[in-house]
């Protein structure tokens, strides 16, 4: 897109609007976002985290795009074949939700309308709703290769899934068996123990008894789930409590039941918690099923999958949990056998999909055994293989890892990869693993004859497992597995992982797990954690709160430079980042104090030059020591604190410290360039100067378009539309299409040249000018009042500095070039015999180097003297105020200490005040 009028000129302020989607679409046209299949550098692969299908970009989509897309575009100018997989995860749970939310709207149900009919309204779901945050990604500069997009249910990544479980069966890593799982009533399905979310929460505990069934005794026992007494198979005392010891061996009656159950004994009971007796529940609690099983205690399951209660809660069979929880509890009061219910504190488990108490039930479920894959991932970080950013993740690394237990897999579910294990002749128990139907028929009439007949698993599998295959599956595995020109082939291993903390188990472990037992290689080098996304105050952006900012609306209001570069900086790995409307709107400033930068080079500096002057300026490598050898002190200091710039970023990024290398940009740019160097070389090419000395014009024109060309290059990962359209306005060498894949800045083994020197003098002129502006400043000079001034320096070096740069430094402190002069001094302090007779304010600025500044060039001393009178006036009577305080009886009796001491303390600053305008009231008297 253009960004120049009918008569070439620049608007004054950047339109992101009018540049965004123009460019974007741009660099998709130009094919930009695919890896260079020629280069000869390793290649550099990022896995996109696959947001769901039918999802929305919300803060935290934002962030990791914006990181991984820094890494994208950083890599690629760097000359490495660099791909950077999308794709969409299916999100079993939370897509079927949301079609199931549909259905029941119509009246009707997934049940009702069966499997296959259920399937294709999701997939229409899907078709309708899904790839709108790819394409929100787009608007936030997403550089990732679209021609590689995945989707986690696609046939060949189906068929990824397939061959994993199939290879894991046949390794011994896969089996059916009856354990307590996490069952989520409201999806009836069982789900890992990553996606249980415990809230502290009010309830009850309710205390009751339970009789000896012989009519000798009771015990005291609590519960905060008075339900599940109907499941009890044992109550459970410390072998050690002397309180219970003669109950122990005998039998106990259920209330409202006519079972009885055993009084055992188990070093896990909590003697001090409760009434020190414990009901035990092996059917609906995950620590009284291994209690259970090491009294071989029956399990009973009381419930429905809907969590209403079953046949075996007799008279309260088809309760709701909860309305059984207060119809036996009032039975058991009416009964007598209630003590007391009390208001308790407890963590209680609720789905983090459906929000539903998750409840504890033994199910049939299908397992991975997972001990020998995480001593496998565990293995890869201890020895480097991995590396995880930043390394204190790794303790939570480990603890999880090491004490994990096996892989609950299966889901109830069918929106998702249906388990491929089918039934033979309908038997539970005898089935066979095969990659799909064909196969499985195969294996079953080889195994158990022609006359076979099979039944496909109805579970599908956990979408963790599916996505925990997509570093490698996405890349072609299996199928290219053994090809040596895939992209499997070139592109796996992937660099890294950028993904949030918070999914560090859920996918992250899964990914190495799976990576290492199929492919026998770790899936990423580097695991790099981002943090939260939260407000200014540090709070978890809600919608209760009314705290959450839309990145969407974001961009429409400030740009997605602005989102992103707000985002990415002041970042520290595996911290949470404070984001506000604030910081955006500073950051969208910063655009535009770039695009005037721009502006002045285009339309100020490079007006009128002829075109083979802009080609000879051109930036086509980084400028050699020779080269910058042969310019002026500002130009050389200007390129060398640029290259140091550019130098840091590189290795910040490198180290993945993103908020490093957006600092050292944002310092370059504003502080130096914008700052010292544009001034600086208007004294080269404004007011004839040009004319008078062409070589130093186009020397600065030279330094100018090389120090924005390599700052927007250093930039471009961070804020990639603006520095894109201005490196479109810069002169271009031959061949030099984009920015975007323009070459980094750098020398192959070493460090871009820098005039150490040059940096030493430049800053001594800057503190040079610094002090003359608050020298400025404390005497009250008019903002245009150009000053007088002699420098005074006691070294040839100095000299030599000062007499270069006069220009520079008459231009940016505002001082006369008419009334400037430079002496030779023999020691500090020494007063330049022309000034000997002037009342002169006397700046050292640093070892043979000081200004004198003539006061009588500064300020007219009959305005003066009225000004600061007058000020002297105002405060004597603020500071008399203070005085008859501090001095008064009844204020030191009655008030605070802390108010009488602040108090004194104002007195004395006003003093302090008063003390110095009186020095200076004086001064001027005796000039």
């Amino acid at each position: 897109p253009s960004v120049l009028d009918e008569n070439g000129e620049m608007a004054k302020n950047y339109d992101f609007k009018s540049v965004e989607e123009a460019l974007y679409a741009w660099w998709l046209q130009k094919g930009y976002m695919k890896p260079d299949m020629k280069a000869q550098k390793p290649a550099y692969t990022i896995p996109m985290p696959p947001p769901n299908v039918t999802g929305y970009l919300h803060m935290g989509h934002a962030l990791f795009v914006a990181l991984q897309d820094i890494l994208a575009r950083f890599w690629r100018m760097r000359g490495h074949p660099t791909l950077w997989v999308p794709g969409t995860d299916h999100a079993g749970i939370a897509t079927q939700l949301q079609v199931e939310k549909a259905l029941l709207a119509e009246g009707t149900s997934r049940v009702e309308i069966g499997r296959d009919a259920f399937l294709k309204r999701v997939w229409e779901w899907k078709e309708e709703k899904g790839g709108y945050i790819l394409k929100q990604m787009q608007r936030l500069g997403a550089s990732a290769d679209w021609s590689r997009e995945r989707f986690t249910l696609e046939p060949d990544m189906s068929d990824a899934v397939a061959e994993a479980f199939v290879r894991l069966h046949e390794q011994g890593l896969v089996y059916r068996g009856d354990y307590m799982v996490n069952w989520s009533p409201n999806l009836q399905t069982a789900i890992s123990d990553l996606e249980v979310e415990y809230a502290e929460e009010e309830g009850r505990l309710f205390y009751f008894r339970y009789d000896l069934a012989d009519g000798s005794g009771h015990l005291p026992v609590a519960t905060t789930r008075p339900e599940t007494i109907l499941g009890d198979t044992a109550v459970c005392v410390h072998p050690e409590d002397d309180r219970y010891k003669s109950f122990v061996g005998k039998e106990v009656k259920v209330p409202m039941s006519d079972r009885t159950i055993p009084v055992i004994t188990d070093d896990y009971v909590d003697m001090d918690f409760g009434t020190g007796a414990l009901k035990i529940t092996p059917g609906h609690d995950t620590n009284d099923y291994e209690i259970g099983k090491r009294h071989d205690l029956p399990t009973i399951n009381i419930l429905n999958k809907d969590a209403s209660l079953n046949e075996n809660a007799g008279p309260y069979a088809g309760l709701d949990r909860f309305e059984a929880r207060e119809k036996l509890w009032q039975d058991m009061e009416d009964a007598g056998i209630a003590i007391k219910a009390e208001k308790h504190m407890q963590r209680v488990p609720r789905s983090q999909r459906g929000g539903e108490v998750v409840e504890p039930l033994v199910s049939s479920q299908w397992f991975v055994r997972s001990k020998g894959m995480a001593d496998q991932a565990l293995e890869a970080v201890r020895t480097g293989e991995t590396v995880i950013i930043p390394d204190r993740f790794e303790k939570t690394w480990n603890n999880w890892l090491e004490n994990n237990r096996d892989w609950c897999v299966s889901r109830q579910l069918w929106w998702g990869h249906r388990i491929p294990v089918w039934y033979v002749n309908d038997q539970e128990d005898v089935y066979v693993v095969a990659r799909n139907e064909a196969e499985a028929l195969e294996k079953a009439r080889k195994e158990h004859g022609d006359d076979v007949s099979l039944r496909q698993e109805d579970d599908v599998l956990d979408t963790w497992f599916s996505s925990g295959l997509w570093p490698f599956a996405t890349l072609g595995w299996p199928k290219d597995e053994a090809s040596e020109d895939s992209d499997y082939a070139k592109f796996y291993p992937t660099a890294v992982l950028e993904t949030g903390y918070d999914i560090l188990f859920f996918w992250v472990a899964r990914m190495m797990m799976l990576g290492k037992q199929m492919t026998g290689k770790a899936p990423f080098k580097y695991v790099y954690l981002h943090g939260l996304v939260r407000d200014a105050q540090g709070r978890k952006m809600s919608k209760t709160t009314g705290n959450v900012i839309d990145p969407l609306e974001t961009m429409d209001s400030f740009g997605a430079d602005a989102l992103r570069y707000s985002l990415t900086t002041g970042v520290t790995p595996g911290q949470d980042i404070p984001l506000s409307m604030e910081k955006i709107e500073a950051n969208s400033n910063f655009a535009n104090k770039l695009w005037n930068t721009g502006r002045f080079v285009k339309l100020s500096a490079l007006r009128g030059v002829p075109d083979e002057q802009l080609a000879s300026i051109a930036v086509e490598t980084p400028m050699t020591a020779a080269e910058l050898g042969e310019l002026r002190l500002a130009e050389r200091w200007a390129i060398s604190q640029c290259h140091q710039m550019v130098d840091g970023v590189r290795e910040a990024l490198e180290k993945y410290n993103f908020g490093e290398a957006g600092r050292l940009v944002y310092v370059s740019l504003w502080d130096n360039y914008a700052d010292w160097y544009i001034e600086a070389s208007k004294t080269r090419l404004q007011g004839g100067q040009a004319e008078r000395d062409p070589k130093s014009a186009q020397e600065s024109r030279r330094a100018l378009v090389y120090v924005l060309d390599l700052t927007l290059r250093a930039l471009h990962p961070y804020m990639p539309f603006i520095t894109e359209i201005l490196w479109q306005q810069l002169p271009r060498a031959a061949g030099q299409e984009a920015l975007m894949v323009a070459s980094w800045p750098e020398v192959e083994g070493g460090k871009l040249p820098v005039d150490n020197e040059a940096i030493k003098g430049f800053e001594s002129l800057q503190s040079l000018v610094r002090l003359v502006r608050n020298a400025r400043a404390e005497y009250n000079v008019e903002l245009g009042k150009k000053i007088p001034a002699t420098i005074a320096v006691s070294n040839p070096e100095m000299q030599s500095i000062v007499s270069e740069e006069a220009a520079v430094v008459c231009s940016l402190a505002k001082i006369d070039p008419e009334a400037f002069s430079i002496e030779t001094v023999s020691s500090s302090g020494e007063v330049p015999a022309a000034l000997a007779n002037e009342k002169t304010v006397h700046i050292v600025v640093a070892e043979g180097l000081e200004a004198w500044l003539p006061l009588s060039g500064m300020v007219d001393p009959k305005k003066e003297l009225a000004r600061l009178t007058k000020q002297l006036t105002k405060i004597q009577r603020e500071a008399d105020g203070l005085a008859k305080r501090v001095d008064s009886p009844g204020f030191l009796s009655k008030a605070p200490p802390e108010l009488v001491e602040e108090t004194r303390g104002q007195l004395q600053d006003k003093r302090d005040q008063m003390a110095l305008i009186q020095k200076s009231l004086d001064e001027l008297s005796a000039s």
